[in-house]
């Protein structure tokens, strides 16, 4: 059997384990399976993967993204710079003989780390950039964010944060105005803000000035249609939730599983 799973504390849902679930059935891959593997504490990765020896790779969610790095023999630049891995590649070396003993010694085992996310908001955003959207609007300075900073750096867009507090990097909440709202035609919500089941909830920014020129783009996924996009959809704004962008991850993901 080849094993693969998310590991992460604690774990509700789990886009990742249907998906891949669904597939595996789909393409008839009949000895593949994705598991939730709750793990605590980061520093019991070794012994998972002792336990599991047929893992051969894991998605690693909140609070993991980044204490996971330590684990890791190799790391993709992209993930160095974001400083979060989300995708690990497990590779096995065959056994081989002890030339003192004469016995098999046990598999080599490598961790690769990479961030499939950037892959996921850039292709997901791309085809709906305009012209007009030269400077962004980045609503949370989490680890969610990352990604999004690395991907519009890439793409040559301008962008402030927005975050509860101001600093001299930051704008906060409060300070958001017309002009501000208006000089960024993409707006971008990488806070859990609206996230099933409490549907009503939105980062506090003045929709008043939201106009037909901006984009907003939610990573949150469920709902389909957060309390943030309704507010740019009825003053008509283009709109994209994080569905697609988590797809595209997944396919990312297999792809580095089996290259």
């Amino acid at each position: 059997m080849k094993k693969f799973g998310l590991i992460g504390y604690p774990l509700k849902h789990s886009f990742s384990k249907q998906y891949f679930n669904e597939k595996f059935e789909r393409e008839g891959l009949k000895d593949y399976h994705y598991e939730l593997l709750p793990l605590p504490n980061i520093s019991d990765l070794p012994d998972l993967l002792k336990q599991q020896p047929e893992l051969c790779g894991l998605n690693v969610t909140i609070p993991h993204k980044i204490g996971v790095m330590f684990y890791l023999d190799k790391i993709s630049p992209e993930a160095k710079e974001i400083d979060a891995v989300n995708c690990i590649k497990i590779v096995k070396s065959n056994p081989v003989e002890s030339f003192f003993s004469g016995e098999m010694c046990m598999k080599k085992v490598q961790l690769e780390g990479y961030n499939t996310d950037v892959y996921g908001f850039e292709e997901s955003l791309k085809p709906l950039l305009k012209r007009q959207h030269t400077k962004a609007l980045v609503l949370g300075n989490g680890g969610a964010a990352r990604a999004v900073f690395y991907v519009l750096k890439k793409l040559g867009i301008d962008y402030e944060v927005v975050s509860r507090r101001a600093n001299a990097k930051q704008f906060s909440y409060e300070q958001l105005n017309k002009e501000i709202i208006e000089g960024h035609s993409l707006i971008i919500n990488t806070t859990p803000l609206g996230t099933f089941p409490k549907v009503d909830e939105k980062p506090e920014i003045p929709y008043e000035f939201v106009g037909e020129r901006h984009l907003l783009y939610d990573l949150v996924y469920n709902p389909e249609e957060t309390a943030f996009l309704k507010e740019g959809k009825e003053r008509g704004a283009t709109i994209k939730n994080g569905l697609e962008m988590l797809h595209l991850q997944a396919e990312k993901n297999w792809e580095i599983w089996n290259a």
